[in-house]
Parts: C-alpha cells; sequence; structure tokens
C-alpha cells in the first residue's frame, strides 16, 4: 500500500519536542488548534486536510496526565473523521505502564485499558520509547514500534568511561536493563534490592555488587519522587562509591524529587526531554530524542525497518 503525505501533529503535553521532531524531518508542525472550554472540555480542530494522509500525532502523556490522555484521544478521532490514511500514535512516554498487572484483589490493569482506548479511538499504530513494562506491547492488536533511549545515552556516557564503573539496578525488576548497559559500557554490574514504606517513600536495603572506589551509574526508565534513586545513590556512596550519576529515560520530576535531589546524594541526573523538564538547583543533563524518534517516524512512512535505530554506535 502506498501511503499518503507525511504529516505531523502535536497535542500540549511537549511542543518544543514536537518542533524538534519537525525541524529534524524537514516538515512543518500540522495546524490544529487545541483548546479546552471554560468548563474544562478539550476541543481539537485540525485546521488542514489531511483525507488520504499518513498522520502522526505527538502526545506524551506526562502530568497531568488524564488532560494529556484525552487530549491525545480526541486528536486521533479528529483525524480519523477527517479520513486520514493510517494514524499513528507516538508517546515518547506511555502513561498508566505500572499499572500493567493484577498485583492487588479489584484493581484494573490500566495499561491494557489505556490500550484499548487508543485503538478505540482510531489509532492504526503505535510509536513510543521505553516502556515501564515490556509486556505492554501485547496488550495491542495493532503494530507498536518500541524504540530505546539507551543509544542517546551511551552516546553521552561514553566521555565517562574510566578505569572503574560499576552499572547499578536501583531495583530487582531493572536487573536486565542495567545488565545490558553494563555489557555495553564493559562496566561492572550491581543491584540494590529496595523496600517502598509508601507510595512516596522508599528504603533501599541491601546492594549486591562491588562499588567501593567506583563511578557509579544507576539507570531506571522513570523517576517520579526521585525515591528510588536518592536512597540508591545514598547507599552507594556508604559503600564507597566516588560518584553516582543517573541515567532514568523519562524523569516526571514533581516538588519532592527536586527537594530530594537537592539534597545532594546524587551527583548527576541524565535525561531525556520526552516530557518537559526544570532543570533548577541541580545537575540535570537534558538528551533529545527527537532525531530517534523524527527516523522512527520517517521510516514508518516509508514501511522501512526500525531495527537500525536499536544499534549503538561507536561501541
Amino acid at each position: 500500500m502506498k501511503l499518503g503525505e507525511l504529516k505531523i501533529f502535536s497535542g500540549t503535553s511537549n511542543r518544543p519536542l514536537a518542533d524538534e521532531i519537525c525541524k529534524f524531518i524537514g516538515v512543518p508542525l500540522g495546524e490544529a488548534t487545541v483548546t479546552a472550554f471554560p468548563d474544562g472540555e478539550t476541543f481539537v480542530k485540525i485546521n488542514e486536510n489531511i483525507r488520504g494522509q499518513d498522520v502522526f500525532i505527538i502526545q506524551s502523556t506526562c502530568p497531568p496526565a488524564n488532560h494529556h490522555l484525552m487530549e491525545l484521544l480526541i486528536m486521533i478521532d479528529a483525524a480519523r473523521r477527517a479520513s486520514a490514511q493510517r494514524i499513528t500514535a507516538v508517546l515518547p512516554f506511555y502513561g498508566y505502564a505500572r499499572q500493567d498487572r493484577k498485583d492487588q484483589p479489584r484493581v484494573p490493569i490500566t495499561a491494557k485499558l489505556i490500550a484499548n482506548l487508543l485503538t478505540a479511538a482510531g489509532a492504526n499504530r503505535v510509536l513510543t520509547m521505553d516502556l515501564h513494562a515490556q509486556q505492554i506491547q501485547g496488550f495491542f492488536d495493532i503494530p507498536v514500534d518500541h524504540l530505546y533511549a539507551s543509544p542517546v545515552f551511551f552516546g553521552y556516557l561514553r566521555n565517562f568511561q574510566g578505569s572503574k564503573n560499576v552499572v547499578v539496578s536501583p531495583d530487582l525488576g531493572g536487573v536486565k536493563m542495567a545488565a545490558a548497559y553494563a555489557d555495553t559500557l564493559q562496566s561492572g554490574l550491581g543491584f540494590i534490592a529496595k523496600r517502598r514504606t509508601s507510595a512516596t517513600t522508599v528504603e533501599a536495603i541491601s546492594m549486591v555488587g562491588e562499588v567501593d572506589g567506583a563511578e557509579v551509574l544507576l539507570v531506571d526508565d522513570m523517576t517520579e519522587t526521585a525515591g528510588t534513586l536518592t536512597s540508591a545513590a545514598r547507599l552507594c556512596k556508604e559503600h564507597g562509591a566516588v560518584r553516582v550519576r543517573a541515567a532514568v529515560s523519562h524523569a516526571i520530576l514533581n516538588e519532592m524529587a527536586y527537594q530530594r535531589l537537592e539534597e545532594g546524594a546524587l551527583d548527576e541526573l541524565i535525561t531525556t526531554n520526552t516530557v518537559p523538564l526544570k532543570t533548577k538547583g541541580f545537575p540535570i543533563k537534558v538528551l533529545s530524542v527527537a532525531e530517534l524518534l523524527g527516523e522512527a517516524i520517517v521510516r514508518i512512512n516509508r514501511n522501512e525497518s526500525v531495527t537500525s535505530l536499536f544499534r549503538i554506535k561507536g561501541f
């Protein structure tokens, strides 16, 4: 099937990233009105002809998550009713991904619900990055292209390859990701067992791995309150780590997170621009994923493989 002309639209969650993606691809950002009625209801109008076109809608479901999710669903419905040939929902950050299973009685699997809503609204394809749980791809009955921020991180981290580096997972669930980083960076590997005492408080209780005299890199897919990261960084330094950095794909930082970061347990936070971020009072390095997402969009439009985007240059 020959696809129509590439058209890119953006919601209000992360307009700077959408502009950067369009600049990389060399196409203008599509004209759309995305506003709200006085009662808070979202209104969308696509202000150009997209009949028969290949439409990509960029929207991270970052806070306020419910508002941005609803905005995305309405934009997809508007594009479907405007006779777009194919609609790809581009979610640099996929919200509700932590609710991916029933771990208590009578709770929802909200990550699956979001997949159903996107499909019901009219999305034909999903492009996303660093899902909290890999199995979320299986919640969809439409194609999902899942990218990783690791190639972007490695381009920056090659500047810090020293004589003794250790990659540490701040919890047991991230050991596989940490092992992949350690293998690529040719570093040692460790992990930390943690205990969550409340929704916002985490206690690092024990550590496996040798970090004495080492530069430590904590790796995780997302952080919100920075409780896990700062607790892990503190434990690493208690075990003799010289410096502790953290590489996190999605930094959805609230005020509590900034307060914890400023306390100094963590020396640097490396993250991406999948969500808007304020860099205040603490060394935060924000790396752009615009080229990675932009190249994926171009390849999807051309029906080409995106596999080579997982390759890491210079390693």
